[in-house]
């Protein structure tokens, strides 16, 4: 598929879509040579993790995707905090709090994957439903069975809430996207399946408007906006030593699929695409009235 037959969904009558905000959920410090491939500079990429926080317009069903990192993180992930230094100055719920929004009205809390700096403390949401890719199920019973189980956090999640997407689940091609599931079941958000990053990887695409605006949340499907674009590739290189592959992906092709397809949404008119760790969107952002409570205004 080439971004001059890719299209997305017309809107009907009348029809739903998302309202989108950022939340601040922390910070951390990322080695440019485990994401980028070539000769990168000794100074890692200060980056957010953010999270999101999207209402839809009819129903007023309150979404949360991804929870960032938790405040107390070298509790609950000892090796992450050696290495990529997290700095949390606000929590999701309390940037939800901030936005006059409590985290226990929260409807639904997708999370992208199971890492460190995404799954946050899922205790304040005392009501909402999580859901996962299937993938992770395998994670939340043994996270020695992944092939960077560091990179895992204890929290458990609320089992009597947790939804897992399965394939039957995964039913409806959108874009460039052949496995996804229309959520609320009027096209105004999907859940895509997005694995390479690591297995169960989701990512949102939702309607921003009701007349023809979308935003691509990604989560980790790049951890740098110029591999999206394709400046860049995806670091990946074999220890000569131990012979370990050495890539922040899980399936490396995969995940070049999946980056391929967010660079044909990249050209198709009026879709945002904006994934967890973009330092050039957040640079240009961060003091904008795009976070909670106010919106990610549509493309026009």
């Amino acid at each position: 598929m080439s971004a001059d037959t890719l299209s997305l969904p017309p809107p009907s009558d009348e029809q739903a879509y998302m309202d989108v905000s950022a939340l601040e959920a922390g910070h951390l410090s990322v080695p440019l040579d485990l994401i980028l491939a070539g000769d990168q500079p000794d100074e890692p990429m200060n980056c957010p993790s953010l999270a999101f926080f999207l209402r839809h317009s009819k129903s007023n069903k309150r979404v949360v995707f991804d929870l960032g990192i938790h405040r107390d993180i070298k509790e609950f992930a000892p090796a992450a905090t050696e290495r990529f230094l997290p700095v949390v100055k606000q929590t999701v719920a309390e940037s939800l709090e901030a936005g006059g929004v409590p985290p226990s009205s929260v409807d639904i809390v997708v999370l992208s994957h199971l890492h460190w700096d995404h799954v946050g403390d899922p205790s304040p949401f005392t009501t909402a439903v999580f859901v996962l890719g299937e993938g992770s199920k395998q994670v939340l019973i043994d996270p020695s069975s992944c092939l960077n189980p560091v990179a895992f956090t204890s929290i458990r999640l609320p089992e009597d809430r947790l939804r897992f997407i399965t394939d039957f689940d995964l039913n409806v091609a959108i874009g460039p996207y052949p496995r996804a599931m229309d959520i609320f079941g009027d096209g105004s958000m999907y859940i895509i399946d997005a694995s390479g990053h690591v297995d169960g990887h989701i990512n949102i695409l939702a309607r921003t408007s009701p007349d023809g605006a979308w935003i691509l949340l990604g989560a980790d499907s790049a951890h740098h906006p110029d591999l999206i674009t394709g400046k860049m590739q995806i670091a990946y290189r074999v220890d000569v030593k131990t012979c370990a592959v050495m890539c922040v992906h899980e399936d490396k092709e995969a995940a070049e699929e999946n980056i391929r397809r967010m660079r044909l949404l990249l050209e198709v008119p009026r879709v945002q695409v904006l994934t967890a760790h973009d330092i050039y969107w957040y640079e240009e952002n961060k003091n904008k009235e795009v976070f909670l409570p106010h919106i990610l205004l549509p493309l026009v």
